[in-house]
């Protein structure tokens, strides 16, 4: 039984390593939405902060999947890293490098996941204490530059590129050593129901499963 943000993190990078960003996902829907992705095999849950009271939905699936790693996305100070912590979160992901909440979340002993495009931040980040780096917007990117990035740092770093991920296009990326990926309206955007977003996640889990490599 795995117990520690760390030691879910790890878990969920070895089974399944998708982050479903459940932005403007309101606390009225986060135990239908969150059964729904939980159900089909996601352990990473972010509620990004400009959703509506992002701190109500993460308490409730924080209680609800005590199995799982929930935190936040688009923490974008410090004082937020702490109201996540204070709510139950247990994982920090932001769209850009800011040393400082890489800083405190690790002081809390959360998982950490900054945004990076360029090797100056993602060894920035990394120093600061990140656990591993979101490529961010990965639109703005392509295989290629995960495969260069991953050249140079540390051996192990998981690099997981978010925006515009879909089922088909997981494999390339994959390829290129992507360790995992976020998921952001391709999984759930406001309106969406419940049974919408399982049929969803089940098909991100199926192409997952398909591009694995040995």
């Amino acid at each position: 039984m795995t117990t520690t943000p760390l030691e879910k993190f790890g878990s969920a990078m070895h089974t399944l390593p998708l982050v479903a960003i459940l932005r403007g996902l309101s606390p009225e829907e986060a135990a239908g939405v969150g059964d729904a992705i939980v159900e089909s095999g996601f352990q990473l849950l972010e509620v990004p902060l400009n959703s509506p009271r992002p701190l109500e939905s993460i308490a409730l699936m924080r209680q609800r999947f005590p199995q799982a790693l929930v935190g936040a996305g688009t923490v974008l100070d410090a004082r937020q890293v702490r109201e996540v912590h204070a709510a139950g979160g247990e994982l920090i992901v932001a769209p850009n490098f800011d040393a400082e909440v890489i800083r405190e979340a690790a002081r809390l002993g959360m998982v950490s996941l900054p945004g990076v495009m360029t090797p100056t931040e993602a060894f920035g980040a990394l120093a600061a204490g990140a656990t591993g780096l979101k490529l961010f917007p990965a639109e703005l990117a392509t295989p290629a530059v995960v495969k260069a990035l991953l050249a140079v740092l540390p051996r192990g770093t998981p690099l997981m590129p978010v925006g515009g991920i879909t089922p088909s296009n997981m494999a390339e990326w994959r390829a290129a050593g992507a360790a995992g990926f976020g998921i952001g309206s391709a999984l759930y955007k406001p309106g969406k129901t419940a049974q919408a977003v399982r049929e969803d996640a089940e098909r991100f889990v199926a192409a997952h499963a398909g591009t694995v490599r040995a």
